[in-house]
């Protein structure tokens, strides 16, 4: 259930309006908690506030808060919408989800909200001495939040819809994707074995994608029921009738004849594929922003190789991440679930960037490099996903129209890749 909601409140996340909601509410709490005070002995303690500087303080803020919350927006707008046309439309849902924009436009239209409650409460005579002095001080404090907040956001829409911006969060995405995927309390059957598909095979009704699988759930009915269960639609995976999300195998009682609706529950389906539990995504998503990047149109390598960068950094995190399993025991140890191949991650992640920068030498050559460090890092799957590489980019390079001292280092790059031990 941790995972569950741990990912409903990533989608929550998404949600512009959430925070400004939370925020209003906050606003309309602290102008009633204000004529508390006037409950209070706190009247013969306070210096007297006329409510006449109350109220040009409120109408300050009311007509400011006001313009910068339009700002706000429309500065936030365009920010969205320059990520998704110079980056690619798939990393929206990490630059809208940004806790700066979102907390300061959080701030400015909950200050507004308190400005105009606060005024109306004043005008209304709501408050006496203590009362005034209360609602004085928390206008002075909300004055100052709203002025550090609205420095710090100034600094963060300027960077916002920026490309490197958008690399960074997507590589941030698909490494905490790859910890989660790695940390699953699960047996992992190793790459390039088939998992078992005997048994009772589970569907859905529905079509989409697999966005997110609660093993604990599984592990639960595994364990009532006797079950060993095989998944074999991870995080990722496109779906439909008539293909089945896991296996089941019963240990005494008949598969056929138990109820599993808690394992079909488990599975997770939208329309849309999903960064927390999906690293291969993350990977589609920085190979597309390179691919975009190399188009005639743009004609840009220098981000085509930064994306290369990211790429490296991820993969590298993987295989540390593999070298420090030692769950032994696993938690679920009833449940199967097949782990991510080598070959395939090489595919979402340079089968675009060996294609469209055949024809650029520095991107072929940062490519290579890339491939040579992953191939001495001692994993057998990297190893030979590197080597695959290696050749397919030669491959294309030698077909584009490259000068022959191109070629030539291209080549001797290519061979120490494949001339590297690797494990």
């Amino acid at each position: 259930m941790n995972n569950r909601l741990i990912f409903i409140l990533n989608r929550v996340r998404e949600r512009l309006w959430v925070k400004p909601l939370a925020m209003s509410v906050l606003s309309v709490f602290l102008v009633f908690v204000a004529s508390l005070a006037d409950r209070t002995a706190l009247s013969h303690l306070v210096p007297a506030i006329t409510p006449e500087s109350i109220e040009t303080q409120l109408k300050i803020m009311s007509a400011s808060m006001l313009v910068i919350a339009a700002l706000a927006v429309g500065s936030m707008v365009s920010a969205y919408a320059t990520a998704s046309s110079t980056a690619t439309p798939r990393s929206f849902p990490l630059v809208v989800a940004d806790d700066v924009t979102q907390n300061s436009l959080s701030i400015f239209v909950g200050a507004f909200i308190f400005s105009i409650l606060a005024l109306i409460a004043v005008k209304n005579s709501l408050y006496t001495a203590a009362g005034h002095f209360v609602l004085f001080v928390l206008t002075l404090a909300v004055f100052a939040i709203v002025i550090v907040v609205f420095v710090r956001w100034v600094d963060r829409i300027a960077r916002l819809g920026r490309l490197g911006t958008t690399i960074l969060k997507v590589e941030e995405a698909a490494a905490a994707a790859m910890k989660t995927r790695q940390s699953l309390p699960v047996r992992q059957v190793p790459a390039g074995v088939s998992p078992e598909v005997n048994g009772r095979a589970i569907y859905t009704d529905n079509i989409g994608y697999v966005q997110q699988v609660d093993v604990a759930a599984i592990q639960a009915c595994a364990d009532k029921h006797d079950l060993r269960v095989t998944v074999v639609a991870m995080p990722g995976t496109f779906v439909t009738p008539h293909r089945p999300l896991a296996w089941l195998t019963a240990g005494s009682a008949d598969p056929g004849q138990i109820e599993v609706s808690a394992i079909e529950q488990a599975f997770l389906i939208g329309k849309d594929r999903t960064f927390d539990e999906d690293p291969r995504f993350g990977l589609i998503v920085l190979a597309e922003i390179a691919g975009k990047a190399l188009s005639p149109a743009v004609n840009d390598p220098g981000t085509a190789i930064e994306v290369l960068g990211a790429l490296i950094r991820l993969f590298a995190l993987w295989q540390k991440a593999l070298d420090r399993d030692d769950k032994g025991g696993a938690e679920c140890g009833r449940v199967t679930v097949p782990v991510l191949s080598p070959q395939d991650m090489f595919d979402d992640a340079f089968s675009v960037i060996a294609r469209d920068g055949a024809g650029a030498a520095e991107v072929v050559v940062r490519l290579l490099k890339g491939l040579r460090f992953l191939a001495c890092l001692g994993h057998p799957g990297l190893h030979a996903a590197a080597v695959r590489f290696a050749g397919i980019a030669l491959t294309r390079a030698e077909r584009a129209p490259l000068l022959p001292e191109e070629l030539d280092r291209i080549r001797q790059l290519a061979d120490h890749v494949n001339s590297n031990p690797g494990a």
